[in-house]
């Protein structure tokens, strides 16, 4: 009997993840674009993710959002999930997605010491972080303390989740990926506490827990959380949060009890294996796999889809990508290692590249360049 090859279109089907009703397994990353003076998103920015929605992508993750805490972020250009105007904004953002087909996602972010210490918004604020220093290990800031300092934060996560349920998400992301605040208490290097909060992988999964259990509780059933990870940092791409599949169990195991029901595994490229010193078909799954068989729970994958050069390369002066196959990405998603697949790069070069690519319409999909990269469109 002949091997039947998994093909793309099975990638193009309707689905159910997280009780979220998609039309397709393709997901539009977030990606930080700094056009939302004073933090609120103005036509521009709704029209930019309406593109991508009529464009065939099925869940749009947005951009970075700063959480209303004061120390979150450094860049005034950055939307903000609070306040009457930003909220405004993002209430239209939301329904041209909606309009468009698409369901979409707010991502919560709290940059923690990676705000640095000369923000240009609140720059009288010190940066905070669970130790004081960068994932580095460079001073910076302040290390939070417990109690209210924490409990400050938990309250503005919440306040968050919450405005986006008001103006119409169908659910939120937590960024806890790439060196930011949630990550940096996940990653044993940037968190040095003796408290609760760590020490074990359990202990220093234990406040990014407590805000989505939090964030559950305050916005009951139905409403979708998702939570973004990565082993390697800002500063450092071989940077790891667990060594073996045990040790990435004992992290994300107190976030999926906490009520994460989708998990967005963050990598440079979603075709490279997690553990490729682990024998056999252990060591040639990817990290999106492995958190789907750790967890339980439904993962996407992102890295590098649909185009042949990294970001390194693509985001030099000169940089750019040419498209490539996906072929190698139904092969993965046939053996069972990811629900979504999240499109980066890929969508600001071009907002209907989804929808070429189940036409197969390959040959007309735009090349990204990093002119990409600077505009809004």
């Amino acid at each position: 009997m002949t091997e039947t090859k998994p093909t793309v279109h099975e990638l193009f089907e309707p689905c159910e993840v997280a009780g979220l009703q998609l039309r397709n397994r393709f997901a539009m990353a977030p990606m930080t674009r700094s056009f939302s003076p004073g933090g609120a998103p103005g036509p521009d920015v709704a029209a930019y993710y309406a593109r991508r929605a009529r464009g065939g992508v099925a869940l749009i993750i947005t951009e970075g959002t700063y959480v209303p805490h004061p120390a979150a972020g450094p860049d005034p250009a950055v939307p903000r999930m609070f306040g009457q105007r930003s909220l405004q904004g993002w209430r239209r953002v939301v329904e041209e997605v909606h309009a468009g087909g698409g369901a979409i996602l707010a991502q919560l972010w709290h940059t923690g010491a990676t705000r640095g210490d000369s923000p240009q918004l609140n720059p009288d604020v010190v940066t905070v972080s669970p130790s004081g220093i960068w994932t580095d290990g460079r001073k910076a800031g302040r290390a939070l303390r417990s109690g209210a300092d924490l409990e400050e934060i938990r309250t503005a996560f919440v306040e968050a989740a919450r405005n986006a349920q008001q103006v119409g998400f169908d659910g939120v992301e937590l960024h806890g990926a790439h060196g930011y605040l949630l990550d940096e208490f996940l990653w044993w290097g940037s968190n040095l506490r003796t408290d609760e909060y760590g020490g074990s992988r359990a202990a220093r999964a234990r406040f990014p827990a407590e805000i989505v259990a939090a964030i559950r509780a305050a916005v009951g059933p139905g409403f979708a959380i998702a939570f973004r990870f990565s082993q390697w940092k800002d500063h450092d791409y071989t940077a790891r949060l667990a060594d073996t599949p045990a040790e990435l169990g004992e992290l994300l195991a107190p976030l999926a009890e906490a009520g994460v029901e989708l998990f967005h595994a963050s990598t440079r490229h979603c075709f490279a294996s997690a553990f490729p010193d682990l024998p056999g078909p252990d060591g040639e799954a990817g990290l999106a796999g492995w958190v789907k068989r750790l967890t339980g729970r439904p993962v996407i994958a992102v890295g590098q889809v649909g185009l042949a050069n990294d970001f390194q390369i693509a985001f030099a002066d000169a940089g750019g990508s040419p498209a490539a196959s996906i072929e190698p990405l139904a092969e993965r998603f046939a053996r069972g290692e990811f629900d979504l697949v999240a499109i980066g790069r890929a969508l600001l070069a071009d907002p209907e590249w989804v929808n070429k690519m189940r036409d197969g319409r390959v040959g007309e999909i735009v090349e990204f360049t990093v002119e990409h990269r600077r505009r809004l469109w």
